[in-house]
């Protein structure tokens, strides 16, 4: 009897429990639903956040900059990694705090409030950043929307100096449409604190953060003016890497080409020895060629010294070339003489005769023509010995002429030894004064 009057008020008892706890977690008895709703009932995104359209919005702008991603000199684009902060105060997002639970601030979405339209001047590819979809105001109005970005732009970079490179590329933020009546811009910190700051940087890249000066200024247009600030960030590059893997082989390969200058102007191993290290530099700077930043504005200073002290190794081998040739036709044409003294004077008459032993039957020549003349015939003897006169008379000014070409051309070696040397060594005070001005930026 008990149980079945206990049975239907145990069932009151769990129903009015559900409806108590239903009501008491609805969305609709929470003051941030209802601060939510007041605030956007009536908000119009469409319209310019202010009472009076005579005052112009202040944006302030902050930037720190998280790494550098990419400098790509041959295209002139700079990728960066920033964090972005804009402020900006909205007078139909205020409240009193007091009426809903004292909240201060509460997340809006992006897309249902009014934003101001800033861009990036130098821009060059789709903005890559997460999407952040909320906002932050506060009671006052103030609201504050911060995203990280990936920065594709434009910039332009100058490489003569590489690998002791500094660059100095700008991003510009201004509003695309609205002009300074209506839209103006400030800094949220002091340009000295955002040049100075680097906490947030990513310093393990071949790129290290020098600074971010800021400047405020209007560009003025037929629209009229624009309010923009501009961030430069100015990058130096590592050099140690480039150092080791690029400018110390090409030192020392020259200072091997500068070795085969000791050796005989006339000798063939000298050609052998300078063609193997014009082989060896060809190879290392093919090797080496896509890690020297190529630019259609400038050329590294680096490359003109590769190209002229290549310049340099081809035109030693060249001439060492021309002279063995040389000397080698100016022998072969006079160790022939000989044979004309001969009694066979046709081609078909002379004997044929290694080089090896020409100089054994230039004294045996007598010899062999007093043989075949006849007894008495001194005429014939006298025609003899007067040829062999002649050819040892050609002989010795050939070996002059040799001799002129030596000291001429020994003249030029060591004319072309020096200015080789002054250009090594013109390298190497410039690769270490450009060093040093890249250590003391």
């Amino acid at each position: 009897m008990l149980a079945s009057v206990m049975a239907p008020l145990w069932a009151c008892i769990l129903v009015a429990a559900g409806i108590l706890a239903t009501d008491t977690h609805h969305p609709r008895d929470s003051a941030l639903y209802h601060l939510s709703k007041q605030l956007l009932q009536n908000y119009h995104k469409e319209v310019r956040p202010v009472y009076n359209w005579t005052k112009a919005t202040t944006v302030y702008l902050d930037l720190f900059v998280h790494a550098i991603l990419d400098v790509d000199a041959e295209n002139q684009i700079l990728k960066t990694s920033v964090w972005y902060r804009e402020v900006w105060n909205d007078e139909f997002l205020s409240w009193n705090s007091s009426l809903f639970d004292e909240i201060r601030e509460i997340s809006l979405p992006l897309s249902a409030i009014w934003a101001p339209d800033i861009i990036i001047n130098e821009f060059m590819d789709v903005e890559r950043s997460p999407d952040l979809p909320y906002v932050y105001v506060n009671s006052s109005g103030t609201i504050e929307n911060s995203k990280p970005i990936q920065v594709v732009s434009a910039c332009s970079l100058e490489t003569y100096a590489f690998p002791f490179d500094v660059q100095n590329c700008s991003l510009t933020f201004k509003s695309i449409l609205h002009t300074v009546e209506d839209i103006d811009l400030a800094f949220l910190r002091s340009p000295e604190d955002i040049k100075r700051d680097k906490k947030v940087f990513f310093n393990d890249s071949e790129w290290e953060l020098l600074s971010v000066s800021s400047t405020y200024s209007i560009l003025q247009s037929s629209a009229g003016g624009f309010a923009q600030i501009q961030f430069n960030v100015v990058m130096r590059r590592h050099p140690l890497v480039y150092v080791v893997s690029l400018l110390i082989p090409s030192i020392f390969l020259m200072l091997v080409d500068l070795g085969s200058f000791y050796m005989p102007p006339n000798c063939q191993a000298r050609i052998v020895f300078k063609t193997s290290v014009l082989v060896g530099y060809t190879v290392f700077r093919v090797n080496m060629s896509n890690q020297v930043p190529r630019s259609v504005g400038s050329t590294p200073l680096i490359g003109h010294f590769f190209s002229i002290c290549m310049a340099f190794l081809v035109l030693s081998l060249a001439k060492s070339i021309v002279l063995v040739k040389f000397l080698h036709d100016e022998r072969r044409g006079g160790q022939q003489q000989p044979f004309l003294c001969l009694r066979g004077n046709t081609d078909a008459d002379r004997p044929r005769v290694e080089p090896r032993a020409q100089r054994a039957l230039i004294t045996e020549s007598s010899f062999y023509g007093e043989h075949l003349a006849q007894p008495g015939t001194l005429k014939e003897i006298w025609s003899q010995l007067q040829c062999i006169s002649n050819y040892f008379q050609t002989q010795d000014q050939t070996d002059q002429q040799e001799a002129e070409w030596l000291v001429l051309l020994s003249r030029f070696d060591r004319l072309l030894f020096r200015s080789y040397l002054f250009m090594l060594g013109l390298y190497t005070i410039t690769l270490c004064s450009l060093w040093a001005l890249w250590g003391g930026v």
